[in-house]
This record gives C-alpha cells, sequence and structure tokens, in this order.
C-alpha cells in the first residue's frame, strides 16, 4: 500500500481504543446506577429515563451523524465525537442534579455511536484488503474489553465515596489516547485513485472516476443507480436480523441459567456477565484470525446456523425444564444500604453485576442478570434502550436436582456458551465490517448511519417486546421463534450476502454495479472471476 510502517500499529489501536470507548461508556451504568439511586433518591422512572438517555443520544448520532461522516470526514468525525465524550464525560463527573446526567448520558451516547460509525469506515478505507478484516473486526473485541473493563473498575471504586464520579470520567482515557493517535495518521485516502486503475472488460460503460467522482444523494440508497437498492437490502437485512435473533433477549436469560445448573447468589451474576464476557472475547478473537481466511460470509454463515441450533435447543429444553419469568423493577429506590454495593454478595444481582446489553456496533450484548433478591429493586435497564423488566426464577432451584434435569441444565448452559460464540465470531464483528466495504466511498457514511439507526430501533423493538411475546407464546415457543429467524437470516445470506475478502473497496464497488439482485447473487465470488483488470499507467515524463 505504499505507507509508513507506523500505520498499521495505529490504526489498530485507533480501532481498538474506539471499541474500549463504546463498551466502557455502555456497561459502566451497571456499577454506577445504586450509588447514582442512593445519592439523588432516583425513583424507577427516573432511573429508566437516565439509562435510557443514551439511547436518544445514539439514535441523534445514527440519524445525523452520516451526514457528518461525509460532509467532514471520517478523522474529524471522530475527534470531534471525542470532544463531545470529555464534553459528556465532565458533565457526568462533576453533575448535581439527575438534569445533569441525563444531558451527560445522551452526549456520551451521541458520541459513541458517532464514533463507531466513522471509526469502521475510516480503518476500512486506510489500509488493505489483507488487513481491513482484522483490523474492523479489533473494533468489536475493544467493545467486549471496554466492558470487562468497566466491571473491573465498578469493583475497584465500589467503596470510593463519590466513586461514581471517577467511573464516568475514567471513560475519558481512551477518547484521549485515540484522538493522539488519530493526530499522527492522515486524514484519509484518496479513493480516485484506487479506481484509476481498473478497467471493466464486460458490460456497461466504464465509470469516469478520474474525470470527477459520483455524487450520491440520500435518496439513491433506494434507486437502482449502481445498485444502490442491492447494497441497502444487504445492509438493513443484515442488521435487522441480527437483532431479531433476540440476542439482547436470550441473554437477559443467562444469569437464571447458570442459577439452574448450581451457581447461586452473586456467582451466577459473575459468573453470567465475566464468564460469558470471557467467551465473547475469545469467539471475537477468533473472527478476528479468521475474517481474512475463511471470509465474511463464510463467518456469517456459520455463526447464524450455530445461533439457530443454540438458540432452538436452549427453547427446547425450557420445555422439560420451565423456568418462570417475572418483572423486577417495582420498588423503592432507596431501600438498600451504602454498604451494598458492587461486589457485595448481598447485594440484589440485578444491581451488582449487570452488564447492559448494547449494539452489535456491535454489536455487543452482554448479560442482565438476575434473581429472586431483585424483585423489590430496579434494575439497572439497557443502555441502549429503556430498561424491560429483568427474568427471575420462579423459586430456588432443587438442592439435589434429578440427574435427567441436571443433564438438561447443563444442556441449557452450553446451548447459551454457543450462541454467544456464534454471535461473537459472525453478526457481531462482521456486519459492521460488511456494512464499511460495500457503498460507495462518497455515501459511505450516510449509508452506514441509516443502517446503524435501524440496528438501535430494531434492539429497542425486541427488547420491549420481549416479556409480551413471553406472555403471548410462552418462553419455549419464543426462543424457538428466535431460532426460526435465526434460520430465515441464514437463507438471507446465502442468497444475498457476497464475499469480499481479498479486494480493495473499489473493487467490491464494481462488483455490486455489475451484479445485480437475483438469488445467486449471493454465492461464493472469487477474486478472479470478477470482470476487470489491473493495469499499470506509468506517468508521462
Amino acid at each position: 500500500m505504499g505507507h509508513s510502517p507506523p500505520l498499521l500499529p495505529l490504526c489498530a489501536s485507533v480501532s481498538l481504543l474506539g471499541g474500549l470507548t463504546f463498551g466502557y461508556e455502555l456497561a459502566v451504568i451497571s456499577g454506577a446506577l445504586l450509588p447514582l439511586q442512593l445519592d439523588f433518591g432516583l425513583s424507577c422512572l427516573e432511573q429508566e429515563f437516565l439509562v435510557g438517555s443514551l439511547l436518544l443520544g445514539a439514535l441523534l448520532a445514527s440519524l445525523g451523524g452520516g451526514f457528518l461522516i461525509d460532509c467532514y470526514g471520517r478523522k474529524q468525525a471522530i475527534l470531534g465525537s471525542n470532544l463531545v465524550l470529555l464534553a459528556g464525560s465532565l458533565s457526568l463527573g462533576l453533575a448535581g442534579s439527575l438534569a445533569w446526567l441525563v444531558l451527560g448520558r445522551s452526549a456520551a451516547g451521541f458520541a459513541i455511536s458517532l464514533s463507531s460509525m466513522a471509526c469502521c469506515i475510516y480503518v476500512s478505507e486506510l489500509v488493505g484488503p489483507r488487513q481491513r478484516g482484522v483490523l474492523v473486526s479489533l473494533y468489536e473485541a475493544g467493545i467486549t474489553s471496554g466492558i470487562l473493563l468497566s466491571y473491573a473498575l465498578n469493583y475497584a471504586l465500589a467503596s470510593v465515596p463519590g466513586g461514581w464520579r471517577h467511573m464516568f470520567g475514567w471513560a475519558a482515557a481512551p477518547a484521549v489516547l485515540q484522538s493522539l493517535s488519530l493526530l499522527i495518521l492522515p486524514a484519509g485516502t484518496d479513493e480516485a485513485a484506487a479506481h484509476r486503475d481498473l478497467i471493466p472488460l464486460q458490460g456497461g460503460e466504464a465509470t469516469k472516476r478520474g474525470l470527477g467522482r459520483p455524487r450520491y444523494s440520500f435518496l439513491d440508497l433506494f434507486r437502482e443507480r449502481d445498485n444502490m437498492r442491492g447494497r441497502t437490502t444487504v445492509g438493513l437485512g443484515l442488521v435487522l436480523f441480527q437483532q431479531l435473533t433476540g440476542q439482547p433477549n436470550v441473554l437477559c436469560y443467562a444469569s437464571t441459567i447458570f442459577h439452574s445448573v448450581g451457581f447461586r447468589g452473586g456467582s451466577s451474576a459473575v459468573l453470567a456477565s465475566v464468564g460469558l464476557g470471557a467467551v465473547k472475547v475469545a469467539a471475537t478473537l477468533a473472527a478476528m484470525g479468521l475474517v481474512d481466511r475463511a471470509g465474511r460470509r463464510a463467518l456469517l454463515l456459520a455463526g447464524c446456523a450455530l445461533m439457530a441450533l443454540s438458540v432452538s435447543g436452549i427453547g427446547l429444553v425450557s420445555f422439560a425444564v420451565p423456568m418462570d419469568s417475572g418483572p423486577s423493577c417495582l420498588a423503592t429506590p432507596n431501600a438498600t444500604s451504602l454498604s451494598k454495593l458492587p461486589g457485595d454478595s448481598n447485594l440484589p444481582v440485578g444491581l451488582s453485576s449487570w452488564p447492559p446489553p448494547t449494539t452489535s456496533k456491535n454489536q455487543e450484548e452482554p448479560v442482565s442478570s438476575a434473581s429472586e433478591k431483585a424483585k423489590g429493586h430496579p434494575r439497572a435497564g439497557d443502555p441502549t434502550v429503556p430498561p424491560v423488566p429483568a427474568l427471575s426464577t420462579a423459586g430456588p432451584a432443587p438442592a439435589s436436582p434429578a440427574p435427567e434435569r441436571a443433564l438438561l441444565h447443563w444442556t441449557a448452559l452450553v446451548c447459551m456458551m454457543v450462541f454467544v460464540s456464534a454471535f461473537s465470531f459472525g453478526f457481531g464483528p462482521v456486519t459492521w465490517l460488511v456494512l464499511s466495504e460495500i457503498y460507495p466511498v462518497e455515501i459511505r457514511g450516510r449509508a452506514f448511519a441509516f443502517c446503524n439507526s435501524f440496528n438501535w430501533a430494531a434492539n429497542l423493538l425486541i427488547s420491549l417486546s420481549f416479556l409480551d411475546l413471553i406472555g403471548a407464546i410462552g418462553l419455549s415457543w419464543t426462543f424457538l421463534l428466535y431460532g426460526l429467524t435465526a434460520v430465515l437470516g441464514l437463507g438471507f445470506i446465502y442468497l444475498f450476502v457476497p464475499e469480499t475478502k481479498g479486494q480493495s473497496l473499489a473493487e467490491i464497488d464494481q462488483q455490486f454495479q455489475r451484479r445485480r439482485f437475483p438469488a445467486s447473487f449471493g454465492r461464493r465470488q472469487r477474486t478472479s472471476g470478477i470482470q476487470y483488470s489491473r493495469i499499470r499507467v506509468s506517468a508521462a515524463p
């Protein structure tokens, strides 16, 4: 690519630190909410409003951030988002009222949503085809690492007076480090240079990139021009199936499964958060190693197939070992003493180690925890959506379950682990990698933001409909419905999502321009079968 040696490490730091900031901001509320509740006397509704304010900022960024990214550039958008994040962290750290807390969380939501889009696009444009998959997927690994880091800091600061101020303030550290890396990197690459050496051999007219770039309006996303409608179908299909497979809600059930196999009290929540978080990190690292070898399409197909099997397995097991669910955000905000902070085994699980779900910008969805103790306390909530009532067991599990029931419980646990792993090496990192590749550079920011807004909206819809769906068809059938949706997603990926590994962004653009949207579109593509040739043009003396 002709870049200086430090380019790849700096790009890796931008991607990793961006994901770290995203994951930390999403999960930090789990440890900060209880001391905030005690200091400000927050009611359940006020807690939901505070947690949900992050969604408001994120939605605003996904709706308008694309224009900022396309107009001012990817690098400037990331730097601007870091400034907004610093302002939000300052507002949170110095807050003396609920209004300042909501303002700070909204600013943080806007910043991490804008940064997540700009980071993926910026890194994908700056590096070559062989490194693009690894470096964009590194953002996903950063998200999970940020979530685990927030749990560690929440635990360490739990007994510190005013510790919640420090929890929010530390979010600025990775943002500052990312900004320092960005100051050394170029603003971006000249995409026109990447297109000049591509000359189509069959069909259509050559795009004269050297004479001027095409201009796209937002409405072009839904038109036939350059197969933009097909690209938008691929993008929206991926983000919607990512959420419609029920990934945030399935993980809400994780602590109940851990409880059923014998883990009691706080240990259930710790395993449901840290244990599954570690599994997600390992699976994401595996995806980073495979995404440029096996390809994006192969990881999506394998991940979606395993998700379908595992979530259906949980549904079938729950037929034999039913576990009831019930709302837990019902009561008193100040019923807990100051001594009961994160890490205290006497603290209701829903508040001690609750890891809130996020989007798959993943697109991480850590586990929320619940127990029968949580019924008298508000749940920490979902940072991407207003909190839904937590799941709780109907009663304590038998002390010595029959061998058959124990086997079913462990089967459900294995299915949960498989489900988490499958998402983390499939939909989790690959959806956002594909979105950063398939659109022309002139509209990439707006297109990415448009798809991202559907991701947030679908997350909201799925989370809020979970308990209603359970009430209508039962928990087991709900999981089986998610399994059926994963099967439909598998068909969508097979038919419509092309392979993009080993191709430059210019080559991917031509692939979409030359191919329309029949059922054969998604069949395995090889670089050798693409209808263009690379030539070298010597400069005139």
